[in-house]
């Protein structure tokens, strides 16, 4: 069981760390270190969850995964700034909620889900973000 669970946390901040990194490699603020921090976590307080519905009877897990919504909900919206008629860091907000969201996978052992989602985070970063920046050419 203890070996089970340090994989989880394991792979979650590996998973986080190979997102973070694309985001550092563009230098963004959010990167390494922010991403690998949130799907540890969210695995973590994940696997806390459900190892005390386990444990207590009548215990409820999903006020703790609502938890975590609403903790990524406030992280993202500490990500975006405004100003002279931009709105930045809503790629990093949604980067940051998807972590989450893969950190959660991880604790529920759907690691599939996990790989293949941290997969597609990166084909999104990295071949939409080029595309975007080729095709549609944003103003600066």
């Amino acid at each position: 069981m203890e070996l089970e669970i340090f994989c989880q946390l394991l792979l979650a901040t590996f998973l986080g760390a190979i997102i973070g990194l694309e985001r550092e490699v563009k230098r963004k603020e959010a990167g390494l270190q922010t991403y690998s921090l949130v799907a540890l976590g969210t695995c973590l307080f994940t696997i806390v969850s459900f190892s005390l519905a386990k444990l207590l009877i009548n215990f409820d897990p999903s006020p703790i995964l609502i938890a975590i919504g609403v903790g990524m909900g406030f992280i993202g919206a500490g990500t975006i700034f405004r100003g002279e008629g931009k709105i930045e860091g809503l790629t990093t907000a949604a980067g940051l909620w998807v972590t989450a969201a893969i950190g959660l996978a991880i604790g529920t052992q759907f690691y599939f889900l996990a790989i293949t989602a941290t997969l597609l985070v990166l084909l999104i970063f990295v071949g939409l973000g080029f595309l975007e920046g080729k095709i549609f050419k944003k103003r600066t």
